[in-house]
């Protein structure tokens, strides 16, 4: 099998897609752009409930419905057993890599032997990596009702989130050129990991399910461990959950738009 037949246009675009949207968001810092506590947190739970339905519609149901279990409990149990995975293989990376949340602090061992800016990127790769193979397993099917939703929603979430990091970093002290080159690197690492989710799906079909149910994992795992507990730290979390509810609808909207 050659790579043209795994890396197909639909997963290049994938890739580019991950990338330029996480440095659009970067541009505003270089016109002092600032984001208040109450706007963070509302676009936060937007970009959760965005990567939310994603995580459903894209990811998991796809799954279910690629199981060749027999019954519909069978195929439920085998997206079950790969959305577990996917949160378990989060939950690990969460724990022992060492990491800084822009809001809570440190996690991981050894976080203080290691500078801020890397702790930074640490956590930022831990979240992007996963989610780019997300978005590179979509794509890898080539079925463009499963691709088409997935690069919109992670893309349209990328630019907020891409904001959100270059502001962050920002705050810390750091140059806009640091800040703005640091959140392409993240864009980069979210781009390579679409190109390692479709090379694992493109080896084998049957691997397919297992990709999008476990990727499916992955994101939820992202979403509750992450992004929700970022907007419930400055009392907006009643702003930040409406933000949710929007994002979700939206994938909602565009999940039918492109089945139709």
């Amino acid at each position: 099998m050659s790579w043209t037949d795994i890396w197909n246009y639909q997963v290049l675009i994938g890739a580019s897609v991950a990338f330029l949207s996480t440095g659009l968001g970067a541009l505003p810092v270089l016109f002092k752009v600032r984001f208040g506590p109450k706007l963070h947190d509302i676009t936060t739970g937007v970009c959760a409930g965005v990567m939310l339905g994603a995580t459903f519609f894209s990811l998991i149901l796809p799954a279910m419905d690629r199981f060749s279990g027999g019954s519909g409990l069978a195929n439920a149990g085998m997206a079950v057993t790969g959305l577990l995975a996917g949160g378990s293989f989060l939950h690990l990376a969460n724990r022992f890599v060492p990491h800084e949340h822009f809001l809570r602090g440190p996690e991981g061992s050894n976080s203080q032997a290691i500078r801020r800016l890397w702790l930074f990127v640490f956590a930022v790769g831990i979240h992007n990596l996963p989610e780019g193979m997300a978005l590179g397993v979509g794509t890898g099917t080539g079925d463009e009702s499963i691709s088409l939703p997935l690069m919109t929603g992670i893309g349209l979430q990328n630019i907020p989130e891409g904001m959100i990091v270059a502001l962050a970093l920002i705050a810390e002290g750091f140059a806009s050129r640091t800040a703005i080159f640091v959140t392409l690197a993240t864009g980069l690492v979210e781009s390579i990991g679409v190109l390692i989710g479709a090379t694992a799906v493109g080896f084998s079909a049957a691997m397919l399910p297992w990709g999008l149910s476990a990727s499916g994992g992955a994101m939820l795992y992202i979403i509750s461990s992450e992004m929700i507990p970022e907007t419930q730290k400055n009392g907006f979390e009643h702003q930040a959950t409406a933000g949710l509810m929007i994002g979700f609808a939206m994938m909602m909207i565009l999940d039918n738009a492109f089945q139709a």
